[in-house]
């Protein structure tokens, strides 16, 4: 009976998050933090019959989840793939990682079929499988990049076999939180490690210039006190180092999906540099000019619902074309760039941490009464809320442990100043983070946005040890569903 009550107490407090408020700012209520503020043996080739001056043009397209409800992730990473297709790159220079569990999910009401854009066309249609499922991995992301094929574990073996004349384009997009990227599997991408491959890459002479475009909330921070000037990298992300990024082309938005979806089709950031690219001339559009028009729209207006696009790097190097790194599709090379875009923002958007609970929503609101399918989405509302009210209470309880009833909330919330990383060890944050999820459970997608807390507990000072002690208390059981760290591995 007790059991019963707890979930049905969680499927109301669940439905209570997702009520529409309909009025003057006709928005969706969702339960995450609101705080806002405003060459190689390869020739140019690939490169436009044209145009010997560019080398060949590389490129690695990440989609960092699974799921139907992260739908929109593998979906920009496929109309990134066509974007470079039109654009002259050879599929033997575009590199893709996605868990392909999407285009032929029981859910998806077009098999085989995967759209960007509510009135969008199939982008699945031709994509590489170079890394899919378990070989998405951090190892094997890393191991192509410094095109290492000896490191490789599964997949096509294709690596970044790139020379000092060459241009390379790196797309990632998921989950994030301070400090890291989510991935399929375990373990998730640190800042520092893939910094330190950055570094290792220019070190070996293997590129003329790198752009890195970076979709994921609070994706500043992996770049924010980091990355440094010289490496001749160039990097924009969806967010700055302590905000969400946000899902668009959502269930209830305007323009919303084709009815038939219950899932968001893209994401904000990402749908607006890649909608750019479609329209406009690359051969004269620069970085910095799709920087301005990508952060413009991101920002949403200034709305509640918007984040801040952020560059990082050698920052003279956005004055190059989007040619160098994406080619140009033909349709469009008479078209003059003007200095705005016309795709304007959706009315609303989605936090990317709540846009699971979207799906799950939309799905049991759909279902019919009584059937498998309206269970099984109340169970999986039920289980992200009850995973969501457990990792938020046990850091709560874990602040107040170390650092005592007044202080805990205060040292675990705190942001380090602009500039600096959110961490300085390390190592330190990812034996916390096992050490957490050891005794409290996996993180998941949802639990990254405490990953700040975990690297203000090691700017304290605080050991493992004692983290182990304060875990254990604070967590003398942890949900075993899919979001535990038994089902879904250690997150370091």
């Amino acid at each position: 009976m007790m059991i019963r009550y707890t979930a049905g107490a969680l499927l109301f407090l669940a439905l209570s998050i997702l009520t529409v408020v309909y009025g003057r700012h006709d928005f969706i209520k969702l339960p995450s933090d609101a705080r806002r503020f405003f060459g190689s043996a390869a020739t140019a080739s690939n490169a436009g019959a044209d145009d010997d001056s560019v080398g060949t043009r590389w490129a690695v397209l990440l989609a960092g989840s699974s799921g139907y409800w992260n739908y929109r992730h593998q979906a920009d990473v496929c109309h990134a793939y066509q974007i470079l297709k039109r654009g002259g790159l050879k599929d033997e220079n575009i590199i893709v990682f996605m868990y392909d569990d999407i285009a032929y999910n029981e859910e998806n009401p077009r098999p085989g079929v995967i759209i960007n854009n509510p009135h969008g066309e199939d982008v699945y249609h031709g994509v590489p499988k170079d890394y899919v499922g378990y070989d998405v991995t951090a190892h094997n992301f890393f191991a192509v990049l410094l095109g290492n094929r000896t490191a490789l574990t599964g997949g096509s073996g294709k690596v970044v076999d790139s020379g000092p004349n060459d241009h390379i384009f790196i797309y990632y997009t998921d989950h994030g939180g301070p400090g890291v990227l989510g991935m399929p599997t375990s373990p998730y991408i640190y800042a520092n490690d893939l910094i330190n491959v950055l570094k290792k890459k220019h070190a070996s002479g293997t590129y003329k210039s790198l752009v890195f475009y970076l979709e994921a909330c609070e994706s500043g921070s992996i770049f924010e006190g980091l990355l440094p000037e010289g490496l001749n990298i160039y990097a924009t992300t969806a967010s700055n180092a302590e905000e969400s990024s946000w899902g668009t082309y959502c269930p209830g938005e305007y323009p919303s999906p084709p009815p038939e979806y219950e899932t968001c089709l893209g994401d904000l950031y990402s749908v607006a540099w890649m909608e750019d690219s479609d329209i406009h001339n690359r051969r004269t559009e620069s970085l910095r000019q799709q920087y301005q028009l990508v952060k413009k729209r991101t920002a949403n207006d200034n709305s509640y619902m918007g984040s801040h696009v952020m560059q990082y790097g050698d920052l003279n190097l956005s004055v190059e074309s989007l040619f160098m790194y994406m080619g140009t599709d033909p349709a469009n090379d008479n078209y003059t760039f003007v200095d705005d875009n016309s795709l304007r923002p959706s009315s609303k958007a989605v936090n990317q941490r709540d846009a699971d609970l979207l799906h799950f929503w939309h799905k049991f609101r759909k279902a019919p009464e009584g059937s498998a399918r309206k269970f099984k989405a109340q169970q999986q509302l039920t289980e992200a809320m009850a995973h969501r009210t457990h990792i938020d209470n046990s850091f709560k309880l874990i602040g107040k442990l170390l650092f005592g009833i007044e202080k805990g909330a205060e040292v675990l919330m705190s942001v380090r100043p602009a500039g600096h990383p959110v961490v300085d060890d390390w190592d330190c944050l990812k034996s916390l983070v096992r050490t957490f999820e050891t005794h409290c459970g996996s993180l998941s997608q949802y639990g990254m946005k405490h990953m700040r807390s975990i690297a203000n507990i090691c700017n304290a000072g605080v050991k493992r040890e004692q983290m182990a002690e304060a875990s254990a208390q604070a967590c003398s059981s942890f949900p075993s569903n899919s979001w535990s760290s038994l089902h879904g591995g250690f997150s370091a």
